[in-house]
């Protein structure tokens, strides 16, 4: 877990908290849209028309060029809306870290770094999905030895100390 820009990690594959169009929007995901340049982009209408025209379901994960980045993919994955009111989808939020990871290995990855799904402008409640995250993680790495790193890369100080609050991270 560290502080910084996920657009920025050398790793094989930036996971991007997508929305469900996969054609760029706000924070992470413009961010990556934005540096990674238009490749990414392109992928991702190729994607919306041939294998996702309705857009790509929640927790489910695609991988894309990684364009201008310092990595070889992205992994684009959309988390849960949470509700006011409402608990949070745990395990679609699960899903997203899960599918990322089983892509990743599917496609030889060794290394790659996640943002913190969900927990901006989708008001995923950042105590509820860290121990969900630290979870998912954990169980998808089991069956997973060639993954070697998996970076959780926080936008800033207040989000890490309250992940880091909250996980659980060899818990079991």
């Amino acid at each position: 877990m560290l502080v910084g820009d996920l657009t920025a990690q050398q790793v094989d594959a930036i996971v991007n908290a997508a929305n469900s169009t996969l054609l760029g929007g706000g924070g992470v995901d413009g961010a990556i849209h934005r540096r990674g340049g238009p490749q990414i982009l392109e992928e991702c209408r190729k994607l919306r028309r041939s294998r996702f025209p309705d857009g790509l379901p929640t927790g489910e994960a695609v991988a894309t060029t990684a364009g201008l980045l310092p990595a070889r993919y992205v992994i684009h994955t959309v988390g849960p809306i949470a509700r006011h009111g409402a608990e949070p989808d745990a395990a679609a939020l699960a899903s997203c870290y899960r599918s990322s990871i089983v892509l990743a290995a599917e496609l030889g990855l060794r290394t790659m770094a996640f943002p913190a799904i969900s927990t901006g402008a989708y008001g995923y409640p950042r105590e509820k999905a860290a121990p969900v995250v630290a979870n998912a993680v954990e169980s998808a790495l089991r069956d997973r030895a060639a993954i070697e790193e998996v970076r959780l890369v926080f936008y800033d100080r207040e989000d890490f100390a309250v992940f880091w609050r909250h996980q659980c991270f060899g818990s079991d």
